[in-house]
């Protein structure tokens, strides 16, 4: 990729996103990666090939990494139910969750997170503080975040395959869905979200959510014209009006979460002796040679099978 060498480039790393997709890409067959002392690795070390190839490809000159605080935030005092379906994270993956915040920090990222909200509204309120002075790039698997697109902030969505992404700008997202950042919003709030199990409108489903939203604009346009909808769904609207609302609301990325950062403490310098320290505590070699030496991932490859794993099994 060719940047502009007059502006700096924030890369936001929404961490827990990165370390479930590492941890499942490589537990799935049973085979857990673990230190001599029995300490699983899998979803650090997998997070660590994620977020380096990351680095390589969008060229930051500053990263911060955002996670999640627990489970209960504002969202769960609007909506009582708001991802009370989620299933509890598996034991191998626990003692993961601080390990990874230790790794971040080896590296000279500032880790992130603030009670009571999620890793989303960090992203989006850092997003948004700091693109009069960068241009944003936000690493994540989650399509939520396609509502903060705009000329400065991309939404780089990791998929299948390692080092595979959908990069969005707001020109590639309106090509690829016909939609806009704000109609991502929108269109949750009318057909809900099982993964976040909040309902929408009871019987609108994507494929009518999409066409209401597409054909009106928004959410106040369906309303400013439901005399023109089919009686059946201008009464499924009109039955769920207030869950419309709520569940555009919980959709809705908060862009003013009291975040406090130092911007000097983004800055991407590595520390080679401190990335070496935490890569031989956690019995990292390949990764070693990876990230410092300068081998190739292929290279690490071949003396860990679980990198391989990694590689080719992807989520």
């Amino acid at each position: 990729m060719e940047w502009k060498e007059s502006r700096e480039r924030l890369l936001i790393v929404d961490g827990m996103a990165l370390l479930f997709r590492a941890y499942f890409a490589t537990s799935f067959t049973g085979a857990i990666r673990r230190t001599s002392a029995g300490v699983p690795v899998n979803g650090v070390h997998g997070w660590i090939r994620y977020f380096w190839n990351a680095v390589q490809k969008f060229e930051p000159t500053r990263v911060v990494c955002c996670w999640d605080m627990g489970s209960t935030t504002f969202r769960t005092g609007q909506f009582e139910g708001y991802k009370a379906n989620r299933p509890e994270a598996p034991d191998d993956l626990k003692p993961q969750f601080d390990l990874i915040k230790e790794v971040v920090a080896s590296f000279g990222i500032p880790n992130v997170g603030i009670p009571g909200y999620e890793a989303d509204d960090c992203i989006g309120t850092l997003a948004k503080l700091y693109t009069p002075q960068a241009d944003v790039f936000i690493l994540t698997g989650d399509h939520d975040m396609l509502q903060l697109v705009d000329d400065r902030i991309t939404v780089v969505i990791m998929k299948k395959g390692h080092g595979n992404y959908a990069v969005y700008t707001p020109e590639y997202l309106l090509e690829e869905r016909q939609l806009t950042p704000a109609q991502i919003i929108d269109l949750k709030g009318l057909m809900g979200d099982t993964s976040d199990n909040y309902p929408g409108v009871k019987g609108i489903g994507e494929k009518t959510a999409l066409k209401l939203v597409l054909e009106y604009g928004s959410i106040e346009g369906i309303l400013g014209n439901l005399d023109a909808l089919s009686t059946t769904i201008r009464a499924r609207i009109e039955a769920d009006l207030d869950m419309l609302h709520l569940s555009r609301d919980l959709a809705t990325i908060r862009c003013d979460a009291p975040v406090e950062l130092d911007w000097e403490t983004c800055v991407w310098a590595l520390d080679p002796a401190a990335v070496a320290d935490k890569f031989e505590e956690l019995e990292f070699g390949g990764l070693i040679k990876l990230v410092l030496g300068g081998s190739a991932p292929r290279a690490a490859g071949k003396e860990d099978p679980f990198v391989q794993t990694a590689l080719t099994m992807d989520v």
